[in-house]
Parts: C-alpha cells; sequence; structure tokens
C-alpha cells in the first residue's frame, strides 16, 4: 500500500490494539508510527511523511482538539487527514474536531470491521 499512519493516544496499550486493528481490517500500512499527545503528534509530522493521523481526544499535555488547532496553523502538514478515534463522541466535541479539520470520528471500543468500513474508504 505504500502509506503511512500516525496513532496518537496516551495508552501505549490502546496504541497497540488499534494498530492490530488496522492489520485485522486489511489496512496493511509501510509504517505505524506513535505519539502519546498531540505534541509528541506534531513533532512526528515534522520528522516523518505520514499519509493520515488517527488522535485520540482525551490525552494530558495537549488533547486532540488543541493539536487539530496548533496542526492547521502549520502549513508543512496542516493537510494531512486526522480521524479521531475516541471514547468522546458527542456531537459537540465531533462537532468541534471536524471543524478544525478532523475527518470524522470511530468510538471505542471498535472492531477492525468498523476501522475499514471507516477508514478504508479514505485510503
Amino acid at each position: 500500500m505504500g502509506k503511512n499512519v500516525l496513532l496518537v493516544d496516551d495508552s501505549s496499550t490502546m496504541r497497540k490494539i488499534i494498530g492490530r486493528s488496522l492489520r485485522q481490517a486489511g489496512l496493511d500500512f509501510d509504517n505505524i508510527f506513535e505519539a502519546s499527545d498531540g505534541l509528541e503528534a506534531l513533532e512526528v509530522l515534522e520528522k516523518e511523511k505520514v499519509d493520515i493521523v488517527l488522535s485520540d481526544i482525551n490525552m494530558p499535555n495537549m488533547d486532540g482538539i488543541s493539536f487539530l488547532r496548533e496542526k492547521a496553523s502549520r502549513d508543512a502538514i496542516k493537510d494531512i487527514p486526522v480521524l479521531m478515534i475516541s471514547t468522546e463522541t458527542g456531537d459537540d466535541i465531533i462537532g468541534e474536531a471536524k471543524s478544525l479539520g478532523a475527518i470524522g470520528a470511530i468510538k471505542k471500543p471498535f472492531t477492525p470491521d468498523k476501522v475499514n468500513e471507516v477508514l478504508g474508504p479514505l485510503l
């Protein structure tokens, strides 16, 4: 496939679960980069070629909403699509995320089928 993904979640276990779900969904990425918060995610995006970001909303240091806001202000990375993966799926928070450039959201917990359903068409 030749694509790279960045998984942003403060839980290393959740990052592993998401990575496994991508593989089980048949979405094979060349590289799966990881970050534990929005600050780390910005560092990765500045250094690596990333095709899509899967980000949690609730994280320490820099949450997913602040990450979207900061990412949008940086020309080199502002067009990289971000899909939110979170327990927070209220219309208000997801609406805010979408207004800041998120392309959608997947609610935790999720299945590989759900990941494929939402992410597959975006790749």
